[in-house]
Parts: C-alpha cells; sequence; structure tokens
C-alpha cells in the first residue's frame, strides 16, 4: 500500500538524575559525596533509506520514544546514556514540527542514511559530588534531568524520479511505464486506473538509467483537487524532466497540452517551467496509411517553438520507445557538468 502523509507523535529520552551519596569505606567514617551524573536520554533521529518508498509503517504506529537515560550511583559512576531512535523513512520525506499553532518545515530527507535528529534527548542531572565548596563539605542534594524534547511530527512524501510522467486519464502513461521498464502499474482501458503514484527504473545499457514517476492523470480543475490532482501532483515537484503524454486520437491534442500546463502552473508557478517534452502516444490506433498526414497535422497545431519537442510512439508494438528513453535521457543529463 502506497501512502505518502503521516502524522506522528515523538518524544525523546528524558535525562537520568543526578545521585546523592556519600563513601562509605572501612576506616573512612565521613566520606565525602560521590554521586554520579545522570546518563542523557535517547535523541529521536530520521534516516533515509533508499529501500523504502513509502510511509505505511507510520500509518498505525503513531507513537514512538528513545530510551530514558539511567540515573547516576554512587562511587561517582555516571548513568549510561538512553539509546537513539532511529525511524527510517523513504527519500523525499518532507518533515514538519507542529509548534503552538505554527507548522514549521525542519528538514528534507532526501539521500540513502542521511541523518535528522527531530528530538533531543534531556541532559543527565548533576551528582551531589559536583556542589562540594568550601563551606558546604556534604551537600545532601543533586539534579533532576532534563526532560526530553516532544513534538507532532507530519511527514509528507515526494518522490525522487528523474522523469515526471503527466497526462489525462487514460493517456496510456502505466502502459508506457510498464513497456520501457520493470514497473507493473494496473493497466485498463478506462479512467482512472491508476490510483497512486508508480515508480520505473528505466535502463538503456552501459550503466546508464534513470527513473520515472507515473501519477494518476490530471484533469481539468487538478489544482483544485479534482479528479486526485491534488493529491499526487506533489510528486513530480522534484523531477528534472516531464513528459507530457497525450493520445493521438485525442480530439485536440495541443489544447490538451495546454491544460495540463496550466494545471502545473495553478499548483506550482515553477513546475511548468521545468524541461519537457510532447509525447503523442497510441499512434498504433491510427491507421498506417493515414498515420504520416494526421500526426503531421497535430504537430501543425502546437506552436512552432515547441514542435521539435514533440514525439510519436506506439506503447504496445514498441514503435520508438527506444528513441523516447534515449532522449529522455539526454534532456535530463544536458545540464550536467
Amino acid at each position: 500500500m502506497f501512502i505518502d502523509f503521516a502524522k506522528i507523535k515523538i518524544e525523546a529520552g528524558n535525562g537520568g538524575h543526578g545521585c546523592i551519596s556519600f563513601r562509605r569505606e572501612k576506616f573512612v567514617p565521613k566520606g565525602g559525596p560521590d554521586g554520579g551524573d545522570g546518563g542523557k536520554g535517547g535523541d529521536v533521529i530520521l534516516v533515509g533509506d533508499e529501500n523504502i518508498n513509502t510511509l505505511l509503517d507510520y500509518r498505525f504506529h503513531k507513537h514512538f520514544r528513545a530510551q530514558h537515560g539511567r540515573h547516576g550511583s554512587g562511587s561517582n559512576k555516571t548513568g549510561e546514556s538512553g539509546d537513539n531512535l532511529y525511524l527510517r523513512v523513504p527519500l523525499g520525506t518532507e518533515v514538519f514540527v507542529f509548534d503552538e499553532e505554527r507548522k514549521i518545515r525542519v528538514g528534507d530527507i532526501v539521500h540513502h542514511l542521511q541523518e535528522l535528529i527531530v528530538a533531543q534527548g534531556g541532559i543527565g542531572g548533576k551528582g551531589n559530588a559536583h556542589f562540594t565548596s568550601s563551606t558546604r563539605q556534604t551537600p545532601r542534594f543533586a539534579q533532576d534531568g532534563k526532560r526530553g524534547q516532544k513534538f507532532e511530527l507530519e511527514f509528507v512524501l515526494k518522490l525522487m524520479a528523474d522523469v515526471g510522467l503527466v497526462g489525462f486519464p487514460n493517456a496510456g502513461k502505466s502502459t508506457l511505464l510498464s513497456s520501457i521498464s520493470a514497473a507493473r502499474p494496473k493497466i485498463a482501458d478506462y479512467e482512472f486506473t491508476t490510483l497512486e503514484p508508480s515508480l520505473g527504473v528505466i535502463t538503456l545499457g552501459d550503466y546508464r538509467h534513470f527513473v520515472m514517476a507515473d501519477i494518476p492523470g490530471i484533469i481539468s480543475g487538478a489544482h483544485e483537487g479534482k479528479g486526485l490532482g491534488i493529491q499526487f501532483l506533489r510528486h513530480i515537484e522534484r523531477t528534472r524532466t516531464l513528459l507530457f503524454l497525450i493520445d493521438a486520437q485525442n480530439q485536440d491534442p495541443s489544447e490538451t497540452y495546454k491544460i495540463l500546463k496550466t494545471e502545473l502552473h495553478l499548483y506550482d508557478p515553477y513546475l511548468d517551467k521545468k524541461p519537457h517534452l510532447i509525447v503523442l502516444s497510441k499512434v498504433d490506433t491510427i491507421p498506417e496509411e493515414e498515420r504520416k498526414e494526421t500526426l503531421k497535422a497535430i504537430k501543425a497545431s502546437f506552436p512552432a517553438n515547441i514542435r521539435k519537442h514533440i514525439m510519436s510512439i506506439s506503447s504496445v508494438t514498441h514503435y520508438q520507445l527506444t528513441e523516447l528513453k534515449t532522449k529522455l535521457y539526454e534532456m535530463i543529463h544536458e545540464n550536467d557538468g
């Protein structure tokens, strides 16, 4: 099950209390204070894990506590520190903390094994051995340990991918992803077959590969939450390139392109500025004798400055899929140093 949002409560460990103790040794009837310090409480630490891609672990388990520090003891023995609590999250997880009425962004987990301390354990209290002075030889008090921090956190997952696959419902996005990668999203001939994002790794050989994300189809008004739009549009925010997939049998492909770009812009003004490729899908459904002229007419309906960024493919017959993979790989890396 794909879960991309979660709220949890976390508590770091409390520091252990300092100890009140005095030396008790033979022939030393009035030994001095020897109370040890309390140990530090454990921290709560998030860790990025490239092997998970959902927040499912935090859907039902909502409360997490790190270990408390141990209390100090006699003979100046410091209590053991509490164990840190490590919570693994998928790459692409944004972390927010609730502070009274506000929600504050505190970090973003984007690298494997990246760590983010989200709650610090309390410091251990000092034992009575720390409080001796020339006028106070036998202090009969010690410090209590500090309490660990506690917060309510919100996790928002935005998938990490190189290419974001954008299109109307039933444009053939899932079929394309399954044809060029090992991903196996649900495929059927009706709208909104895809109900959750899918990731696929596309391999070109010679150690060249990239990751593509397929999200549920966008419809007009998606930025306002119509269809499944706003729920999943965030998953293409991190992509480096967009692929606009448009059914070649669409009545007005250029208008469909405008609608898709508008929805992205209204959701995030920078999203439609990303480098992108327009791909006409399902060209195998056009009679072969009409295909050349039909595709020429479709391209002519687009503004002249973007016609060179238009390709046509068939995921069923694999027509131009190799060329598509090569083109996307070049677009992803064209600005690399």
